[in-house]
């Protein structure tokens, strides 16, 4: 019997449209290629509300007039107990659905932040990629950088804040700000895509400019990341995948038109028939030192398991090329339309690598199983309230 995957795309999310291009491209694309899965689009809009319908395998039915679509749906029913069972309304009654396995395809809030995975925990279901724990941390830029400095992995130097301490202690956190070696980047601290990031210069007017980045971030975000810059810089990424054993695919170098790697840059440059991330400014291999390459992968992989990361995953590193000093960035959960593009060049194909992940998944939750999440106490048999006092 086929089992059924349910892809959970789209969300309450900046990152809304480039979750429904990971979700089709290769992801819905490649489990029907396999004909091995009955595939179930779940939909969720930017309103929050869930759907489901069968067009949906087909990402043109999100081209052109969508909320016109979803108008003549009905929403979701889920029922949790002990799995996840979708229902869908109808005139003669609701068709529920099992799920047997969620492949989750939604970037930034509500997804990729650890929530969904939240919720699919709690519903007993295995899901596809990082688990709860790595994904919250992971979400966090600050969160993260403390604790891989904890663990004496290279990050670079960089100052915090919250709006309400933007607020209250502007002048304060400015001098700070003010012992970080320029360029600065201004990053949302939960945001991914490049989105909100700014890039700031020393100029004249650099704490203009350095304060207008600052209210642009806080825009999207409660909280806000100042870095300095990495002199002779460059930028490699590196895709994972894998629970106790992690497989590492080939390290790839950005090649960017703009100063640095942004939203325009990841999907909207070059070729139009392009999904997801736009590798047509990609170097893969990444033509760098040898002793760099193994530094990139000796950390790459160090990051991926003090993080608790499983399924797949993606570091990101700024290099010194001049100093030869590695610091990790950032680390994606999610990475977009799960970096096929750098996994075929490394001899995964796309059908290979969505089940692989499936296959990490469901071992994952087997594992898990063997772990006890309740505790029998006798403690209300004891307990005495006031009323009986």
């Amino acid at each position: 019997m086929k089992k059924t995957i349910g892809v959970v795309f789209g969300g309450r999310s900046v990152e809304h449209e480039v979750s429904i291009i990971t979700a089709h491209n290769p992801i819905i694309d490649s489990l029907l290629a396999t004909g091995k899965y009955n595939v179930v689009p779940i939909y969720i809009g930017k309103d929050g509300s869930w759907y489901s319908d069968p067009a949906m395998n087909d990402i043109n039915f999100f081209r052109n007039d969508l909320e016109e679509k979803l108008k003549k749906l009905k929403k979701l029913q889920l029922d949790l107990n002990n799995g996840l069972q979708i229902m869908i309304p109808g005139s003669l009654g609701s068709k529920k659905i099992n799920i047997d396995i969620v492949f989750p395809a939604m970037h930034g809030t509500y997804g990729e932040d650890g929530s969904l995975m939240g919720l699919l925990r709690m519903a007993n279901v295995p899901f596809v990629g990082c688990d709860l724990f790595a994904s919250a941390v992971a979400m966090d830029k600050v969160l993260t950088k403390q604790i891989l400095k904890a663990e004496g992995v290279p990050v670079v130097s960089d100052v915090w804040f919250t709006k309400e301490d933007w607020e209250s202690k502007r002048e304060g956190y400015l001098h700070k700000i003010k012992n970080l070696r320029y360029p600065l980047f201004i990053k949302p601290v939960h945001l991914g895509s490049s989105i909100g990031i700014t890039k700031i210069n020393p100029l004249a007017d650099q704490e203009k400019n350095l304060i207008n980045a600052i209210e642009v971030a806080l825009h999207y975000d409660e909280k806000v990341l100042v870095e300095e810059g990495v002199e002779n810089l460059v930028e490699v990424t590196l895709p994972i995948m894998g629970n106790d054993e992690p497989i590492l695919a080939s390290i790839e170098r950005p090649l960017n038109k703009t100063e640095f790697f942004d939203f325009q840059d990841k999907y909207l440059s070059g070729s139009k028939k392009v999904g997801g991330v736009n590798n047509n400014y990609s170097e893969i291999p990444a033509n760098i030192e040898p002793s760099l390459a193994e530094k990139v992968k000796e950390l790459g992989e160090k990051t991926y398991k003090i993080l608790g990361c499983s399924g797949i995953a993606r570091v990101d590193f700024l290099i010194d090329s001049v100093l030869n000093q590695v610091f990790v960035n950032e680390v994606n959960t999610l990475p977009g339309s799960i970096y096929q593009h750098n996994w075929k060049k490394s001899g995964v194909s796309n059908i290979d690598l969505v089940e692989r992940l499936i296959k990490f998944a469901e071992g994952r939750f087997e594992n898990q199983k063997n772990t006890t999440y309740s505790f029998n106490s006798e403690i209300l048999n004891q307990y005495k309230s006031s009323k009986n006092q």
